[in-house]
């Protein structure tokens, strides 16, 4: 009996460990990764580089201390320094990365900051103008400030000497020499400011980056990086770790009425700015408000696309041409807009006031926005695309289509446009515009084309205000088959719901809301940066049949919804 029990308990026996052992060391494996980012967390956090750890680097890339070819670990964001896990400390201590403030030479001239090997692809040498980087070891120099390459043989044939100009965005970078100055400074005054300015050139126009690392395709990471390479670090903040009105008083460092803040993400990273601008104004720091740009990283993007930047950023063009479209640009006015919602019965209680940048609505596309909202909050980590956060708002749409949740609005609601009286056919929505765009693209004012309606511009102090009959005209209206139902402009806007609750929202941001009145007044206006970019030959014969209704823009630009043409 025995002879025959001992072959299946050694089976057995095998077959345990063979499942066991790999599990063991799966988890032990899984354990010290855990426990060396946890260690290699806190001591990136205490180094004065902007160090990122890489399990694959994306090209041949060499450790800048022992030289050796590297396929992991990690690189400096701010100065390129590439090293892999064992030389990490050293590289640490012996390699110093861009330096944020320091001073410059007697004469006045900055020196080049040099750091050897990883050179861009594509990099040609300043002195014999042939290719860097092409032998497969660590080679060549780069400057991190003005970005020059220069063969290693070539170094002492150098023509400029030490002397550092920053290179082509050099009216764009805040030197460190500047900072190194305003710190010294005993009176810190704006005419001290445009003195030190002086000596950055006549078109100084330094930009601050604010990026939000969680909007749309999450994209915020890489941008953070490539514009700390290209900048002074001190000019890009992460709207993760630090709120807009921290990151923007550094405005009142600089010269009044220079800078340029580009926004990295969609349109409720721009209100956010916005709204941080306006608090600069309550302080009395009105001189030093910014003009504000965007790189559109959100789902709608409407904003962005109505100035001329774009429906949505996916990496197609490098960040130094985003520089240079920045540099390009034109400043416009952009009016802002105050939403006061006054519940019905709770009259002691201070009405809810919001900003509004692009749109009030209630009605079908509030709802869809409410249903996605709800959802992205519970499972954050799925909407991290734009293709699939407008897949699901397309499935809330046709859901609506069909259950009709809106249906009877101009039963429940009144509508005021300066004071008169409006009187509503059998709708299910109301969407009031102050700009071009609504719903992700779409000119929801001009709808088709096909019919004359009023000239808008972004600075007109008018509000367009329509109305929908449901979910599918909404989307019929998108893809230029109907025209929204035009209830006119008006100056101030005022919504009562008189029963239920009903969804809404301003600019992306929705709410479920009772009885209440809704009162839309001017608020103020906000600067921005026009971007006319060329158009296709599509784009112009798709607007050309709406031209008639056009103002002429206040820059004689192309027809691209610009500051004028962009509500229109």
């Amino acid at each position: 009996g025995k002879g025959r029990v001992r072959p299946e308990w050694t089976l057995l026996f095998w077959t345990s460990l063979a499942v066991v052992v790999p599990v063991i060391i799966t988890l032990w494996c899984s354990a010290q990764r855990s426990k060396r980012k946890t260690h290699m967390k806190d001591f990136f956090r205490k180094s004065k580089h902007g160090w990122h750890y890489t399990d694959l680097f994306n090209k041949p890339t060499y450790c800048c201390v022992c030289n050796q070819h590297i396929l992991q670990g990690a690189f400096c964001d701010c100065c390129g320094v590439c090293a892999d896990e064992q030389c990490l400390r050293r590289a640490d201590r012996s390699l110093q990365c861009k330096e944020i403030m320091a001073p410059c030479s007697p004469d006045g001239a900055m020196e080049h900051r040099w750091v050897r090997g990883n050179v861009p692809l594509a990099s040609y040498c300043a002195v014999c103008k042939q290719q860097c980087g092409t032998q497969p070891k660590l080679c060549d120099f780069r400057c991190v400030w003005c970005q020059t390459t220069v063969h290693d043989d070539c170094m002492d044939s150098l023509t400029d000497g030490d002397q550092c100009e920053l290179g082509e965005f050099h009216n764009l970078i805040i030197p460190p020499h500047y900072l190194y100055r305003v710190n010294k400074l005993r009176r810190r005054q704006p005419e001290e400011y445009s003195k030190l300015a002086s000596s950055c050139g006549s078109g100084w126009t330094p930009v601050l980056v604010l990026a939000n690392t969680r909007s749309g395709n999450n994209m915020g990471k890489v941008l953070l990086g490539e514009f700390r390479t290209v900048l002074n670090p001190v000019q890009v903040f992460d709207l993760s770790e630090l709120t807009p009105s921290k990151a923007l008083q550094l405005c009142t460092l600089l010269p009044p009425g220079s800078v340029r803040v580009l926004v990295c993400g969609g349109d409720g990273t721009v209100g956010w700015v916005l709204d941080a601008i306006d608090t600069m104004k309550l302080k009395g720091q009105d001189q030093f408000m910014p003009r504000v740009t965007i790189l559109p990283l959100g789902t709608g993007n409407d904003l962005s696309n109505t100035l001329g930047w774009g429906a949505g950023y996916a990496g197609e063009i490098p960040v130094e041409q985003v520089l240079r479209n920045i540099l390009d640009a034109e400043v416009v006015k952009m009016d802002r807009w105050k939403v006061q919602v006054a519940s019905k019965g709770l009259y002691f209680r201070k009405p809810k006031v919001l900003s509004m940048n692009n749109y009030f609505s209630v009605g079908p596309d509030a709802l869809m926005a409410l249903n996605f909202h709800a959802h992205r909050e519970k499972t954050p980590s799925f909407f991290s695309s734009r293709i699939i956060n407008k897949t699901v708002y397309f499935l809330y749409g046709t859901k609506d289509c069909l259950v009709q949740e809106c249906k009877d609005l101009d039963k429940r609601i009144e509508l005021e446009l300066d004071g008169e009286r409006v009187a509503l056919p059998s709708l299910e929505g109301i969407i009031v515009c102050n700009i071009g765009y609504w719903g992700g693209g779409c000119r929801l004012w001009e709808g088709m084309g096909d019919e004359p309606c009023p000239p808008t511009r972004l600075d007109d102090g008018l509000l367009e205000v329509v109305g929908v009959f449901g979910s599918f005209h909404c989307a019929q209206i998108q893809v230029k088959l109907a025209n929204p139902v035009r209830l006119g402009q008006a100056h101030t806007v005022r919504l009562v719901l008189k029963s239920s609750k009903m969804p809404m929202q301003v600019d992306g941001e929705p709410w479920a809301q009772g009885p209440c009145t809704i009162t839309i007044t001017h608020k103020t206006q906000a600067l921005m940066l026009y971007h006319s970019a060329e158009q296709t030959d599509d784009d112009d014969d798709e607007e050309s049949s709406a031209s008639e209704t056009e103002s002429p823009t206040p820059h004689d630009s192309p027809r691209p919804p610009g500051p004028a043409s962009a509500r229109a």
